[in-house]
């Protein structure tokens, strides 16, 4: 199985609900605070991929719910300097094993990747479930 380094808003009741999911696939999870890791640019961005600008967002983010951000309208740099000014606009979690990296939690994307137990769940595992006045994102 594999070490996965996970890069969460702790607190985050769906980052808790990953995580269990890949300890429960027998993998090792290092908690990383995505909040406070002293992100570089490049670095950031190769979680991204092939990801389009728009995917790279947390839209539970009060900046993207409040209309503050639109990611539809920013190129990558812009995109990047925005996320390593306000850590919580990245979409989370991010993930490393190794050298391989990945954004957000696609259940079947993780699974193709390192694998999962197989689980049935009709549960988003990646929108905050809270409405915004009440999640603790809105208030850091």
């Amino acid at each position: 199985m594999a070490t996965v380094y996970f890069y969460e808003k702790p607190g985050c009741i769906n980052n808790t609900r990953q995580k269990k999911l890949l300890a429960a696939a027998g993998h090792q999870v290092v908690e990383m605070n995505l909040l406070t890791e002293p992100w570089q640019t490049d670095r950031l961005r190769a979680f991204f991929g092939e990801l389009p600008v728009r995917d790279w967002f947390n839209y539970s983010a009060p900046a993207l719910k409040y209309g503050e951000i639109d990611p539809e309208h920013l190129a990558e740099q812009e995109a990047l300097a925005l996320m390593l000014e306000n850590p919580l606009l990245i979409r989370r979690p991010l993930m490393q094993v190794g050298e391989s990296v990945m954004a957000g939690f696609d259940q079947q994307a993780v699974d193709n990747w390192i694998g999962l137990k197989e689980i049935e769940t009709s549960q988003d595992l990646e929108s905050c479930p809270r409405p915004l006045a009440q999640a603790s994102c809105a208030r850091e």
